[in-house]
């Protein structure tokens, strides 16, 4: 098991920015990649961005593409989402979740094994 928390959210103007961190515990050996969904009102869960714990490589949505970056602490066995310029459309719930199998796509939140409790990211016009 992996446990995962998450925090850095908040409310925001847009063009401003914020930064989320994702810290895991437990089963840590067993992480692949860790990645960033996300969850608008009346929308399906959608993904951001996701990182492989080895090596680094990184793929991102073409929504966030140049304004999003995701990065990792493999001591800390932490994910940061540094997000900038900020759109009143990346309002949701933020979730960080664990890939601890080699299932197919990072881009589909059911390859995804762990998930945490979500923040809520507002970004106001």
């Amino acid at each position: 098991q992996v446990q995962l928390v998450e925090s850095g959210g908040g409310l925001v103007q847009a063009g401003g920015s914020l930064r989320l961190s994702c810290a895991a515990s437990g089963h840590t050996f067993s992480i692949l990649a860790m990645g960033w969904f996300r969850q608008a009102p009346g929308k399906e869960r959608e993904f951001v961005a996701t990182i492989w714990w080895s090596g680094g490589t990184t793929r991102y949505a073409d929504s966030v593409k140049g304004r999003f970056t995701i990065s990792r602490d493999n001591a800390k066995n932490t994910v940061i989402l540094q997000m900038n310029s900020l759109k009143p459309e990346d309002t949701a719930v933020y979730y960080c979740a664990v890939k601890s199998q080699w299932n197919g796509s990072v881009m589909l939140s059911g390859n995804y094994d762990y998930w945490g409790q979500g923040t809520q990211v507002t970004v106001s016009s």
